[in-house]
């Protein structure tokens, strides 16, 4: 795994990554499997209850992660420019897909 802009981030972010990624893959294997077998209903009450779950298991190292890495940015003088760059271009909506 590579590491975190801070290296006091770095353990932190291993452990948020191998959080993330394990329940990534539980979420994504069902998912696709039964895609096709349940209802938008069932569909939507699945994802809500694989982001209950997300935040329970992961929810607490990815707040400590954000913050130390928000913590690096303000001590590197970097949240100055990023604030900047959101202001300049901000993402309130995704880009339009393109056609293949």
């Amino acid at each position: 795994m590579a590491h975190s802009l801070s290296p006091e981030c770095t353990p932190l972010k291993h452990a948020y990554d191998s959080c993330f990624n394990s329940w990534f893959e539980g979420y994504l294997e069902p998912a696709i499997a039964n895609s096709q077998k349940l209802s938008e209903g069932q569909r939507n009450e699945y994802a809500k209850r694989k982001a209950e779950e997300f935040e329970q298991n992961c929810g607490a190292v990815w707040g400590k992660y954000k913050e130390c890495v928000q913590k690096a940015l303000k001590d590197r003088g970097l949240d100055e420019l990023l604030e900047q760059a959101r202001q300049d271009n901000p993402l309130r909506t995704p880009p339009p897909k393109r056609s293949p």
